[in-house]
């Protein structure tokens, strides 16, 4: 059995591969004072990044949990998420909403996502 994990600090490691799978991390957005939907695209676009470090992408994805900090939003954060995942190829997925972190962020995602071969 081999488990490699990506990016690893004392708390976690970015991404964690186990079996051709890539559990990443809880991921958020690169300004923290943006909108929703800009915190969504770089939030996204940190997902795509880390796939990629371990050769997989969005049409891979198993499974997205996202958080937001307040429900009010999920109108507008689907409306970047509909246009991220490519057709055909949505995972599984809950969303809930939840206290964050930091008060000024309004979403974060966790991802599982197969690896092909």
């Amino acid at each position: 059995m081999s488990i490699s994990r990506y990016e690893t600090a004392a708390r976690m490691s970015r991404v964690v591969v186990h079996n051709q799978t890539a559990y990443l991390c809880g991921q958020v957005a690169e300004d923290r004072s943006a909108g929703i939907q800009e915190q969504t695209r770089t939030m996204l676009a940190k997902v795509d990044a880390l796939l990629a470090s371990v050769g997989s992408n969005r049409e891979q994805l198993l499974s997205a949990t996202i958080y937001l900090k307040d429900m009010s939003l999920f109108a507008e954060m689907n409306s970047v998420w509909d246009n991220w995942v490519p057709a055909g190829f949505a995972p599984a997925r809950a969303c809930v909403e939840a206290k964050m972190a930091s008060p000024e962020l309004l979403v974060e995602v966790s991802v599982i996502a197969a690896i092909p071969q």
